[in-house]
C-alpha cells in the first residue's frame, strides 16, 4: 500500500491497482463548479441596453402624445388636404399608430449590432495575443494562447493575482551558486583590472572534464576554487568532503557510470552535485557505510550516527569514521542556529563569513553554514550509550535525543558557508515589481511550508526587509486567528480599527447569500501577510471571512501557505464577494484548476506539471514573466478600445436618432424621416462602420514600451473610469447637445435661403441632405478626436468613409439613377445643387465647430486643472519621445534582504531515521571496498 505523499526510489516497474477513481479522487473532491464568464462591461452593456430601450419607449410616448395633441387641435382642420388613414376616426388612436411608427424610426438608437462588432473586436484582440511573438517561449515552442474572445479588456482591469508557487514562479531548481571557504569568497569572476563582471552566457565556464564522475549540467564560472582544489588545500577538501558526507541523498545508478541524486529537497540535491564536480563524488550507501570517490580514490566512511533536522534544529550533523579510525561530526545549518554552536576561536572566520553571508542575501541567494567537529573516541561511545537510551525511552524521547544533539554538536569548528541560487523563472521578480507599480496585489497560494513560501518571496522581491512589518497568522483556534488578524489590522490602519470598535461591525457575521462590498482601504505604511493552512481553515468560516478580506487587502502582499485546491478557489471566492476588483488566477497544475476557474481571468502556464491548468484556463503561456505583456500592454489596450469604441458607439446612433425627434416637433408629429432613406440604411453598415472598427482594432495611446515602463497607466482600468455608468450619461447629455445643434443649425441656415442664383433651397430635400452631410462630418471628426494612433488602416476607413458617402450620395442623387430607378431615388439633382453653395459649407463648418469645440475645450481645461495620471504620464512619455533614447545601464539585482535558510525547503522532517534503518535501501552497495579509482578505466569513461 502506497500512502497519499510516498515516492517510489530504486524501482523500475511497479504493478499497482488504482482503489479510487472518478468523482473520489483528490483532483475531483477539489475541484470547484464551472461558472460561465462575464466581464463588467457585457454586464454594464445589458444594463444599458435596457435603460436605451426605456428611453426609446419615453421618445416614443412624447411624440405619440404630441401628435395626437396636434391632430386633435391643428390636423382635424386639415383632413381634406392631409386626410386621416383609413381605419383612424380619433387622434388619441392616431398617437397610438405613431407610437409604433417612431418605434420603428427611432429603434436606431437601440444598438442591435453592438454586440456583434464587440464580438469582432474581441476576436481581433485575441489575435494580437496569439501572434505575439514577445510572448513566444522558443525553448518548448509554445506561443502565447487566448482560449477564450470574451474577457479581453477585462485583462485590462485585474486588482488581484492569486499565484500558485511550484512550477508558476519557480522553476523547482537549485543551483550551488557561490560558497565561503576559510574566508575566501568564491563564485564571483573578474576581468584583468580586477573589477567583478556580470555572469552571462557568454561566461566561459569551469572546465570539469579531469572529473570523468562529474554531472555534465553543472556550472560553475570561478577557475579560483577549482585551482584550490587540484592543489589540495586543506579547508577545501574538507569543506567538500562535508558536503558530500552530511546530507540524506540517495543515489541511483540506472546505467554504470551514470549517477542520478534523489534528494529530499533540491537544496541538499545542489550541494552534493557541488561536491560530485568537484571530486568529491557521493557514490553509495548502505544504512552502515557513505561511499566517497574523492580526488579519484574510493574511501568508504562508517555512518555511525546521523542527527537529523527538523524545523526547530534547523540543521542536520553526521557523525562518521574514516577508514583511518577518526571520528568527525559534519554539520549543516542555518547561520542563526551553527553560529551559536562554534568555539570561540571561530571569532575572526566567523566575521569574515558573515561578511560574505550577506553579500550572498544581498543577491536572493540561499545560505547554509558548515561546520565540523573532531571527536574523542571514548567520548563518543559514551555518547552513543546515552543516544541509544534515549532513542528508546518511553517518555520525552524528543526532549532528551535534543539535549544529546545540544551536547556533542557544541564548539564546532566553522569551515564556510554555501550559496544556492533558487532557480526562479526568467524576469519574475521584475514582473512582480512592475505589476507592484500598476498597484496590483499579488497572493501566493501555496501547498508548500511557510518557510519556503517566504524564502520564495523575498526572492521574488514581493517581500523585502524595507517593509514596515510582516505579519504571521498561525493560530489553531478561531479566536486565536481572530485576534492575530486584529491586532495587525490595527497596526497597519488603527482609526479604522477603532471606528469598527464603536459601531461592532467587524464582528458581525455574514448572511450567505448577502454580497457586502467592502471599500479600499489604505494602510499606513507597507505590509505583508502569510497565514498558514490551518489558520486558513478558520479565517475562510462565515465569522472570520470580513476580518480576513479587510486585513489581508490592507497588505501589499499576502502568502497562504499549505492551502490545498479547494482553499484556494475558496480565497479567490471570497475577496471577488467582498471587493469591487478584477481577480486573475496563474498555475501550472491540476491542483490550480479550481482557482483558475473561480477567477475572473485564468491563466495557464504550460509547464512541468501537465496540460490540465493550460485546458481549464482563459489565457496560456510559457512563462510567468508574459504575465506583465498581457495585463499592461494587452490588457490594457483592449480595455482603452472597448471603452472608446462603446462611447463613440452610443454617440454617432444617439445623435443619428435624435435628429428624428426634434424633427418631430416641426412636422406635425407625421414620423417621417430627416434623412434620405438610403442614408438611414448605409449609416450604419457602410459610413461608420469601418471607421469605428479600426478604432477599436488599432488604437494604443501609447506603444508597448511606454506601457511597460509606466504601469501607473494600467490604474485608471482597475477603477473602470473610462466607460461606466456616469460616462455613459455623459455621452448621452452630449448626443442630445449634439443632435439640437445637428438639426437646428441647417434647420436655421435653410429657412428662407436662396442660392447665388436668386433661387429658393429651402426644401425637405435639400435640408435633409444638410443635416446628413453635417452628421457624418461631425462623428467623422470625433473619430479623428478620439484616435491617439494613427494608422494608415485609420486613414483609410475615415477619408474612404467620407469619400464613399460623397461618392454613393452623388450617384444616387443622379439623373440616370433617377431615370433607371424613379421610385427609388427621387433626391435627383439634390447634391449638385445644394453642395455648390458657400453658404450650406459655411453652416456644415458651423455646425462641426459648435459640436466639437465643446469637447475641445472641456479636454484641454480638464487636463490643465485636474489631470489625470494618465494625463501625466503621457504628457511625460511625450517628453522622452522627444529626446534621444538614453540605454539603460545594466545592474546586479539586488535585495535588502535577511539571510535566509536553505533548509527552509526541506518540506518535513529529515530522513535519517529511514537511512539508518536501512528499509530504503538495496543490500548491496556498488561500492563496498576500498580501492583505488581510476579515470581511464573503461567503464567510467563518458
Amino acid at each position: 500500500m502506497l500512502l497519499r505523499g510516498c515516492t517510489i526510489r530504486n524501482t523500475d516497474w511497479c504493478f499497482g491497482l488504482v482503489v479510487f477513481a472518478g468523482p473520489d479522487t483528490k483532483l475531483m473532491q477539489n475541484s470547484g463548479r464551472t461558472s460561465f464568464k462575464r466581464t463588467s462591461i457585457d454586464r454594464l452593456m445589458n444594463i444599458l441596453v435596457l435603460v436605451i430601450f426605456a428611453f426609446l419607449a419615453t421618445m416614443c410616448l412624447i411624440l405619440a402624445v404630441g401628435n395626437s395633441i396636434w391632430e386633435y387641435k391643428k390636423g382635424y382642420y386639415f383632413q381634406v388636404y392631409l386626410p386621416w388613414a383609413e381605419g383612424v376616426h380619433s387622434a388619441p388612436f392616431s398617437g397610438f399608430l405613431m407610437f409604433w411608427s417612431y418605434v420603428i424610426i427611432l429603434n436606431t438608437v437601440v444598438p442591435i449590432s453592438l454586440y456583434v462588432s464587440v464580438e469582432i473586436i474581441r476576436l481581433g484582440n485575441s489575435f494580437y495575443i496569439d501572434w505575439d511573438r514577445k510572448m513566444y517561449y522558443p525553448l518548448n515552442d509554445t506561443p502565447a494562447q487566448a482560449r477564450t474572445t470574451t474577457l479581453n479588456e477585462e485583462l485590462g482591469q485585474i486588482k488581484y493575482i492569486f499565484s500558485d508557487k511550484t512550477g508558476t514562479l519557480t522553476q523547482n531548481i537549485m543551483i550551488f551558486n557561490k560558497c565561503s571557504i576559510d574566508g575566501k569568497s568564491y563564485g564571483d569572476v573578474y576581468d584583468l583590472e580586477g573589477h567583478r563582471v556580470e555572469v552571462t552566457e557568454s561566461t566561459p565556464k569551469v572546465d570539469f572534464s579531469y572529473n570523468p564522475l562529474r554531472d555534465s549540467k553543472f556550472s560553475f564560472y570561478d577557475v579560483n576554487l577549482v585551482e584550490s582544489v587540484r592543489r589540495d588545500d586543506p579547508p577545501t577538501h574538507k569543506f567538500f568532503r562535508l558536503l558530500a558526507l552530511c546530507h540524506t541523498v540517495m543515489p541511483e545508478e540506472k546505467k554504470e557510470g551514470t549517477l542520478v541524486y534523489q534528494a529530499q529537497s533540491p537544496d541538499e540535491g545542489a550541494l552534493v552535485t557541488a561536491a560530485r564536480n568537484f571530486g568529491f563524488v557521493f557514490r553509495a550507501r548502505t544504512p552502515e557505510t557513505i561511499t566517497v570517490v574523492e580526488m579519484g580514490e574510493t574511501v568508504v566512511y562508517k555512518l555511525l550516527a546521523i542527527l537529523d533536522f527538523d524545523n526547530v534544529r534547523k540543521r542536520m550533523s553526521v557523525i562518521v569514521q574514516s577508514p583511518k579510525g577518526e571520528l568527525t561530526l559534519y554539520c549543516k545549518g542555518a547561520d542563526t542556529i551553527v553560529y551559536n554552536l562554534l568555539h570561540p576561536s571561530c571569532g575572526p572566520l566567523k566575521e569574515k563569513t558573515t561578511e560574505h553571508l550577506e553579500e550572498f542575501a544581498g543577491e536572493g541567494l540561499r545560505t547554509l553554514v558548515v561546520a565540523y567537529k573532531d571527536l574523542d573516541e571514548a567520548y563518543f561511545e559514551g555518547w552513543r550509550r546515552r543516544h541509544h537510551e534515549a532513542s528508546t525511552a518511553l517518555v520525552e524521547r524528543e526532549e532528551k535525543l535534543a539535549q544529546l544533539y545540544e551536547e556533542i554538536e557544541a564548539d564546532l569548528m566553522l569551515l564556510g558557508a554555501t550559496a544556492i541560487e533558487d532557480k526562479l523563472q526568467d524576469g519574475v521578480p521584475q514582473t512582480i515589481e512592475t505589476l507592484g507599480k500598476a498597484q496590483i496585489k499579488i497572493w501566493v497560494l501555496t501547498g508548500d511550508k511557510q518557510e519556503t513560501a517566504v524564502n520564495i518571496g523575498y526572492s521574488c522581491n514581493m517581500l523585502s526587509d524595507a517593509m514596515d512589518d510582516i505579519f504571521f497568522i498561525q493560530g489553531h483556534s478561531s479566536e486565536e486567528v481572530r485576534e492575530e488578524l486584529r491586532k495587525a489590522r490595527k497596526k497597519m490602519k488603527p482609526d479604522t480599527f477603532v471606528e469598527d470598535e464603536g459601531s461592532g461591525s467587524d464582528t458581525q457575521i455574514q448572511q450567505p447569500g448577502k454580497s457586502q462590498i467592502l471599500p479600499e482601504e489604505q494602510p499606513n505604511g507597507e505590509y505583508g501577510l502569510v497565514i498558514s493552512g490551518h489558520s486558513l481553515a478558520y479565517a475562510l468560516e462565515g465569522n472570520l471571512q470580513l476580518e480576513l478580506v479587510r486585513t489581508a487587502c490592507l497588505c501589499k502582499v499576502v502568502i497562504c501557505c499549505r492551502v490545498t485546491p479547494l482553499q484556494k478557489a475558496q480565497v479567490v471566492e471570497l475577496v471577488k464577494k467582498y471587493k469591487k476588483a478584477v481577480t486573475l488566477a496563474i498555475g501550472d497544475g491540476a491542483n490550480d484548476v479550481s482557482m483558475i476557474r473561480a477567477a475572473h481571468i485564468g491563466i495557464g502556464i504550460s509547464g512541468q506539471e501537465g496540460m490540465q491548468a493550460v485546458l481549464s484556463s482563459d489565457f496560456a503561456f510559457a512563462q510567468f514573466r508574459y504575465l506583465q505583456r498581457l495585463l499592461l500592454v494587452h490588457g490594457r489596450w483592449s480595455y482603452i478600445r472597448m471603452c472608446k469604441f462603446l462611447a463613440y458607439f452610443f454617440y454617432k446612433n444617439f445623435a443619428f436618432t435624435l435628429v428624428h425627434f426634434w424633427y418631430g416637433f416641426f412636422s406635425g408629429f407625421s414620423a417621417q424621416t430627416v434623412y434620405d432613406e438610403w442614408f438611414i440604411t448605409l449609416y450604419n453598415l457602410v459610413y461608420t462602420a469601418l471607421p469605428v472598427l479600426g478604432m477599436s482594432l488599432f488604437d494604443q495611446d501609447v506603444d508597448d514600451r511606454w506601457s511597460l515602463q509606466f504601469p501607473q497607466l494600467y490604474t485608471p482600468g482597475q477603477e473602470n473610469l473610462y466607460f461606466n455608468k456616469l460616462e455613459f450619461v455623459k455621452c448621452t447629455l452630449y448626443s442630445v447637445y449634439s443632435s439640437l445643434v445637428l438639426f437646428f443649425v441647417p434647420y436655421g441656415a435653410m429657412s428662407n435661403s436662396v442660392r447665388s442664383d436668386g433661387k429658393a433651397v429651402a426644401d425637405y430635400q435639400s435640408f435633409a441632405l444638410m443635416a446628413q452631410t453635417c452628421l457624418l462630418i461631425v462623428v467623422s471628426v470625433q473619430m479623428g478626436l478620439d484616435t491617439a494612433y494613427w494608422t494608415a488602416v485609420n486613414q483609410l476607413f475615415i477619408w474612404g468613409s467620407l469619400a464613399m458617402y460623397f461618392a454613393i450620395t452623388f450617384t444616387m442623387y443622379s439623373d440616370g439613377t433617377y431615370l433607371i430607378f424613379t421610385a427609388s431615388f427621387p433626391f435627383i439633382g439634390t447634391a449638385r445643387n445644394t453642395l455648390n453653395q458657400p453658404n450650406v459649407w459655411l453652416a456644415i463648418f458651423l455646425c462641426v465647430t459648435l459640436c466639437v469645440l465643446p469637447v475641445v475645450g472641456f479636454r484641454f481645461v480638464k487636463m490643465q486643472l485636474r489631470p489625470t495620471i494618465s494625463d501625466k504620464v503621457l504628457s511625460r512619455v511625450r517628453e522622452l519621445e522627444k529626446r534621444p533614447p538614453v540605454p539603460l545601464p545594466k545592474r546586479r539585482l539586488q535585495r535588502s534582504i535577511s539571510r535566509r535558510s536553505g533548509y527552509a525547503f526541506s518540506h518535513q522532517h529529515g530522513f535519517g531515521a529511514l537511512i539508518t534503518s536501512g528499509r530504503n535501501m538495496r543490500p548491496k552497495s556498488p561500492f563496498g571496498i576500498m580501492g583505488s579509482f581510476s579515470p581511464n578505466s573503461e567503464k567510467h569513461k563518458d
